[in-house]
């Protein structure tokens, strides 16, 4: 049995998982914890990360076939000539670089931005880190040779060559998708030549080696957790973490200049679109605080009310917003009466945080008949009961929670094996049986117009 392995070295933790190449089934698994960061200023050394993988791959990967690493996107590592890591990386949540970030966009403009790099710059992007460092950090930006990504870093260290992937490259602001090529201008307006930027890879080519497995390219987590669905085109996945994200296949790259939709490459040769929203699982959190109850029971709770929350509408605004973009924006909870319910306000903050991400997921482009897609609810969110049948009835379609957890490790895992056995991903996904789980029928007799309208209202005047 050929045994697989994929990594997941995310902001918080690395996680590991060592599958069967064939069958997908788990054999192993792993945790360790990376450092804590405090936003805005996020850092973390690329030093920690290998402190938490190598053991987990000491532990777990002994005798494996083939290696995968995905990986935080956006971070900055900073390399000099010989390799070395010039200071801390600065993660995605590294919110230093927003002035940075509009003065990029005000030089190009929305429409340039869209059109050469998928995307419109915000703070997290990778560009606007190095023209942070460039401004703030002039010494170490000349001393810059190379510039890659968390996953790249950690997949140099397995084998020795500085490579990426298009998946995660799509996600630094200076690849585009559409031409699958680095944008010569936007380096220039950061300073950067594309000389340091790292080699990018075919979705099944090897990067190297790491003793006798073969490691494949790697990609973002966004991009690996597509891989760990099995997401096909037209299927929406909705994550709801502290934060939300909406995210689908498309056979065809987009270009949003408002820049609700992020225009990313995935891990296949096909491209994901994805929104994201600041308030997610935070919001439902802060609500049962107030109300004085624990998880299971504010779940208990929001399913005990009626839907639509008895005409209380909660705009989950609760830390300013990105989509739509209103960072002052704060929350608000509207049609209080005199017999309000603690069931109400909790099923109102629950519909609150679901129309919110729905309405960045309607700006997704997706491209195959509605009747073949599939929608994924994941996350820390897809646990609870309350968030599930909301998203059901608020979509009016069945939904599917998936059986495996850590759906960036596994889509790693997913990866090496397809550079491992050849084969295309879809085959990859039948044989692991991805994009099973739990299904959760909507209930049909709900008015979801009239709650995702009363939101749509609601969130207007604000």
């Amino acid at each position: 049995m050929a045994i697989v392995v994929g990594v997941d070295s995310s902001t918080s933790a690395c996680k590991i998982e060592a599958r069967d190449a064939d069958t997908g089934v788990l054999v192993a698994s792993g945790r360790a914890p990376h450092p804590a960061t405090t936003p805005p200023r996020s850092e973390q050394h690329p030093r920690d990360w290998w402190a938490a993988l190598f053991p987990l791959l000491e532990e777990h990967a002994a005798g494996a076939a083939a290696v995968s690493v995905a990986a935080q996107q956006h971070g900055l590592v900073a390399l000099d000539e010989e390799r070395e890591v010039l200071r801390p990386a600065k993660l995605w949540n590294d919110t230093e670089s927003a002035p940075q970030a509009a003065r990029l966009l005000e030089e190009l403009g929305a429409d340039v931005w869209a059109k050469s790099a998928g995307s419109v710059p915000v703070a997290s992007f990778t560009a606007t880190k190095i023209a942070w460092l460039r401004e703030h950090e002039p010494d170490v930006f000349d001393r810059v040779r190379h510039v890659v990504l968390p996953h790249d870093w950690l997949t140099l260290r397995l084998t020795g060559e500085l490579v990426t992937d298009r998946g995660d490259a799509s996600g630094t602001g200076y690849w585009s998708p559409a031409s699958g090529a680095y944008s010569d201008h936007i380096l220039r307006l950061i300073g950067l030549d594309v000389a340091a930027t790292p080699m990018v890879l075919g979705p099944t080519s090897p990067a190297g080696s790491w003793g006798d497995a073969v490691v494949g390219p790697g990609t973002g987590d966004n991009m690996a957790a597509a891989l760990g669905l099995g997401l096909r085109p037209g299927d929406l996945a909705l994550s709801f973490g502290t934060s939300g994200t909406a995210f689908t296949v498309s056979r065809s790259p987009s270009a949003d200049p408002t820049g609700a939709v992020a225009g990313f490459a995935d891990a296949t040769g096909r491209y994901l679109p994805l929104a994201c929203t600041l308030n997610a699982t935070k919001v439902t959190d802060a609500v049962a605080r107030v109300l004085g109850v624990g998880t299971a029971q504010f779940d208990e709770l929001a399913l005990a009310a009626r839907p639509g929350a008895g005409g209380v509408v909660l705009v989950p605004y609760l830390d300013g917003e990105r989509t739509p973009n209103r960072p002052d924006a704060t929350g608000a909870l509207i049609g209080l009466k005199s017999d309000v319910t603690p069931e109400q306000v909790a099923r109102a903050a629950v519909e609150g945080v679901v129309c919110n991400l729905l309405e960045a997921a309607d700006a997704l482009t997706r491209d195959v008949d509605a009747r073949d897609a599939r929608v994924f609810v994941i996350g820390g969110g897809a646990r609870s009961a309350a968030y599930r049948r909301v998203v059901a009835d608020l979509t009016g379609r069945a939904v599917t929670v998936p059986a495996i957890e850590e759906l960036v490790a596994c889509g790693a895992a997913v990866q090496a094996a397809a550079v491992l056995r050849g084969g295309t991903f879809d085959e990859l996904a039948e044989s692991w049986g991805l994009g099973r789980g739990e299904i959760v029928e909507p209930d049909l007799g709900v008015d979801r117009d009239q709650i995702r309208g009363a939101y749509a209202e609601t969130r207007g005047s604000r």
